[in-house]
């Protein structure tokens, strides 16, 4: 598989939580970090995902805020 994404982080599936529609895809990744997508129902279905599961996540995002007290 060939991505031009960037921001490409390899991490195993923790748990999915499906919605009407979508579904919440936990991943852990190094150091116990846990991100979460929001992808649909069926993206599941066709990437066949599983707890446990090896996954690498691809983030895209068009700004990065920073915030402190």
């Amino acid at each position: 598989m060939k991505i031009s994404g960037r921001n490409f982080i390899q991490g195993k599936v923790l748990d999915i939580k499906k919605g009407a529609t979508t579904a919440h895809v936990h991943v852990e990744i190094a150091g116990r970090v846990v991100l979460t997508a929001s992808i649909t129902n069926e993206a599941v279905e066709d990437l066949k995902l599983k707890k446990g599961m090896t996954v690498h996540a691809l983030i895209k995002a068009s700004d990065v805020m920073i915030a402190v007290d």
